[in-house]
């Protein structure tokens, strides 16, 4: 894993780099485990836009994770190591002794002819996916569960990991990449290890161009519209907001302004990332 700067043979070329994909080891993916994808471009069903800034970009197949990695006492090889479109980790494929194939997210240090398994009974390594009862503490972990058998909803993106901190009762508590603590119940999965490709991070776009690829659409400042499309909008010259907190387009409260509330959830973080 590492990153490529270019050379700055052009405008769009100066500060632009990619990542050199060392690391992958086949170009095309398995056909029993892709479907495609069909473009939204931020619409819902009534074909209105609700997440914007979305449109365009290049074709893409969805690669079918395994996020439950509930084939447990099963030994699996890595037999590739492969590129995702749709996600910022890079993606294992596994040959399970049984002869079904999976993908899981690839953590770090996964190779190409490693045995993974999964289960209680599975081994403390990398690429494991065991319980949280039976991971010992202060262990890195990721594509945690939040509810049993759902399948992993955290810490599944490049370079990302938790921490495994206390056991008490049916719940532990795991110390999230953003610095939150948060309980989860024992019986959920999680696999070992830190997410690969961890270099993601460094790589820089360049060019308006190639956040087109990636399907994202052009944002527009809201002081640079009229004021009857941004409370932001309007003045003589540069004008400054002229609010003490800055606002949405829909006048809501913008900015470090606290959004979250969900009762539901909320007894369940021990320690605000904040």
């Amino acid at each position: 894993m590492g990153v490529r700067i270019y050379k700055p043979t052009s405008a769009g070329r100066r500060n632009m780099s990619v990542s050199t994909f060392e690391e992958i080891t086949k170009k095309r993916p398995e056909p029993g485990l892709i479907e495609p994808l069909r473009k939204k471009a931020g619409r819902n069903n009534q074909g209105r836009i609700t997440v914007r800034h979305r449109g365009g970009g290049h074709k893409r197949f969805y690669r079918i994770i395994d996020f439950k990695r509930n084939k447990f006492g099963i030994p699996a090889k890595v037999q590739a190591i492969e590129y995702d479109p749709n996600r910022s980790a890079r993606i294992a494929l596994l040959a399970y002794a049984d002869g079904e194939k999976r993908y899981i997210i690839a953590p770090l240090g996964l190779k190409v002819g490693d045995t993974v398994m999964s289960g209680p009974d599975a081994e403390i390594r990398v690429g494991n996916a065991l319980p949280i009862s039976a991971i010992p503490l202060g262990t890195q972990i990721h594509n945690i569960e939040l509810e049993i058998g759902r399948g992993g909803v955290l810490v599944r993106s490049a370079g990302t990991a938790a921490q495994l901190m206390a056991k008490e009762g049916d719940y532990a508590t795991v110390r999230m990449p953003s610095g939150e603590m948060r309980l989860i119940h024992v019986r959920c999965m999680a696999t070992i290890g830190q997410v690969g490709n961890v270099d993601h991070q460094n790589i820089r776009i360049g060019k308006a161009g190639r956040s087109r690829w990636l399907g994202r659409r052009p944002r527009v400042r809201g002081a640079a519209m009229n004021p009857r499309d941004h409370p932001h909008g309007g003045g003589e010259g540069r004008a400054p907001r002229g609010m003490s907190t800055p606002k949405t387009k829909w006048g809501k409260p913008a900015r470090g302004v606290k959004t979250r509330h969900n009762p539901r959830f909320d007894r369940f973080i021990v320690r605000r990332r904040k």
